[in-house]
């Protein structure tokens, strides 16, 4: 598969710090005049606060301090990346850094582990989802941010790191000495065919990221599911996908769209960021029915797959309406391995559109969402409408609703996390076919109360509220009926988990499901119950439906 032969930037997500690019640009000669003027000023300043300042000053934290105003009138993706952070663009540029494999996550304040990677140090030596890590190298964690906890386990491969966890079950602390290793980051998590049915011909395919390499996994997972001869659809999976890699995206794209094809272009303020980058090799899959699913954290790199795919009309996109980010970044070395992430250009889909969402044009610190009164009508391939400044929005939009206070409330608390690891800590063996009963539901409505675990809804807020607001009218003989409310409320509270049974079992089943089975098994497990999923598959077994969305 040839690549584009010029492809220097990076498509990069609000919460990643990823890619790398070189060289500087020179100010025009009506620039460089106040540019080293203001140069000299900024440096007089440093050094006179430095060295004379009335109490002691942190050389390097009152400079991060002006660097930090300064970039904070800019769009958010535009940041200094300091030398212990640099680290992370390896994950992206290489595809791999050195650590122990845990993924690790803040649950209920505490440094948890939410997956150990399969094959890694942590994985092998029996690091389990839901251990709680109390302490690394000797280091206490509470306090702790999770770029601390990171820095901490990155290291150079073949040098050993100490953590102590505390596990559901297990009375006293357990240490392990983990050996940092080179941990290959995947991109494609899964891949198979819907229900693990080959005889239906829906292929999936999940995509976590556009790291090095995810062109590659996704042209091999493609080309495995095309060796069966039995794929008559194809699903690709970039929800919660961040982004990544311009270069992934356009190989991503070509493996499905006509040689030639536009699939982005980039425009900024300097020349050298104009560039289209187009289709420059035959399509493996030209014709297999195709699904994007997208949601609300498909950023970036997943929304330049998504655009091209539906400026091409060559498949459908599913879900809820992206994120909206249109900008470009690369990354500038700076002195003592520091970096600067620097916003360059936007980019266009084939069609001629900008997805940004927020304009940060204003360079106030005042970003504002694009107003409809202003935003763009497109054509697609086929000559269907889209419209420009709000994300892709989907061709066939499916929502879930909002989930209920009781389960925001269950969440804030990481109840269903914490509940898998105490049933696992009670059951060495999961059932074949498990799923949750209503035995399991009551075990959890018990284990609840041993947590003291209780939430407000808003009903409560508003009735303390009014009651607040009587009582300073001095208003009298509302205080039966204020009661009548409250018992009502308190009564409906007592039937959410029945009303909201389905969701929330379904909850359960996967966390309880994610102690037992390894990746792909969870997977495949979750997928016969995915909605979104499952009405793609829908889609895509429909002719009529599907070329109504895709045929002129």
């Amino acid at each position: 598969m040839k690549r584009p032969s010029r492809l220097p930037y990076l498509i990069l997500p609000v919460v990643l710090l990823l890619g790398f690019a070189t060289g500087f640009f020179t100010p025009r000669d009506d620039d460089f005049f106040a540019l080293r003027k203001n140069f000299q000023i900024l440096g007089a300043i440093y050094e006179e606060l430095v060295g004379g300042y009335v109490d002691p000053l942190d050389p390097e934290k009152l400079l991060r301090s002006g660097i930090d105003a300064m970039l904070h009138d800019l769009d958010p993706y535009t940041s200094f990346i300091d030398e212990a952070d640099n680290a992370d663009i390896d994950i992206i540029t290489k595809g791999k850094y050195g650590g122990v494999g845990l993924n690790i996550g803040l649950r209920d304040g505490k440094v948890t582990v939410i997956s150990p990677i399969e094959g890694a140090s942590g994985y092998k030596q029996g690091v389990r989802a839901g251990d709680v890590i109390t302490h690394i190298s000797g280091k206490a964690t509470p306090g702790m941010s999770l770029s601390d906890v990171r820095n901490l386990m990155k290291g150079e491969p073949g040098t050993a790191v100490e953590i102590v966890v505390t596990r559901e079950g297990v009375p006293e602390p357990l240490s392990f000495l983990l050996t940092r290793e080179e941990v290959q980051v995947k991109n494609v998590s899964y891949y198979g065919f819907v229900d693990d049915d080959t005889a239906s011909g829906i292929g999936y395919i999940k995509l976590e990221r556009f790291a090095r390499e995810a062109d590659s996994e996704v042209h091999r997972a493609l080309q495995k599911l095309q060796q069966t001869d039995r794929l008559n659809g194809l699903i690709i999976d970039l929800r919660d996908n961040p982004g990544g890699l311009l270069e992934a995206a356009v190989n991503i794209t070509q493996l499905f769209v006509p040689q030639g094809s536009v699939i982005v272009s980039t425009q900024g303020r300097l020349p050298q960021t104009e560039h289209t980058y187009r289709s420059q090799s035959p399509p493996m899959a030209p014709d297999v029915p195709l699904a994007i699913l997208v949601n609300e954290f498909s950023a970036s790199a997943s929304e330049i797959v998504a655009g091209a795919i539906q400026d091409l009309d060559r498949g459908v996109i599913v879900g809820t309406t992206t994120f909206g980010k249109g900008l470009v970044q690369i990354i500038k070395p700076l002195p003592f391995n520091t970096s600067l992430k620097l916003t360059t250009s936007r980019y266009y889909t084939p069609s001629g559109r900008s997805i940004q969402a927020i304009d940060y044009g204003g360079h106030d610190g005042s970003p504002s969402a694009v107003p409809d009164s202003v935003r763009k009508q497109f054509l697609t391939a086929h000559k269907r409408p889209v419209l420009d400044g709000r994300g892709i929005e989907p061709d066939f939009e499916v929502t879930f609703g909002e989930p209920s206070e009781l389960e925001q409330a269950l969440d804030r608390r990481a109840a269903f996390f914490f509940f898998a690891s105490h049933y696992a800590a009670q059951h060495p063996a999961l059932k074949p076919a498990f799923d949750v009963t209503d035995e399991v539901m009551s075990d959890f409505k018990a284990w609840l109360n041993t947590q003291g675990f209780s939430y407000r809804t808003t009903a409560e807020h508003s009735i303390e509220a009014l009651a607040a607001n009587i009582e300073k009218s001095r208003y009298t003989g509302a205080e039966a009926s204020l009661e009548q409310l409250r018992r009502m409320v308190e009564r409906e509270k007592q039937d959410d988990f029945e009303r909201h049974h389905e969701r929330l079992s379904e909850r359960l089943r996967q966390e309880i499901l994610a102690r037992y089975q390894g990746e792909r098994d969870q997977m495949r497990t979750i997928l016969s119950r995915d909605h979104l999923v499952q009405q793609a598959v829908g889609i895509l077994r429909d002719p009529e439906t599907y070329g109504r969305a895709v045929e002129p």
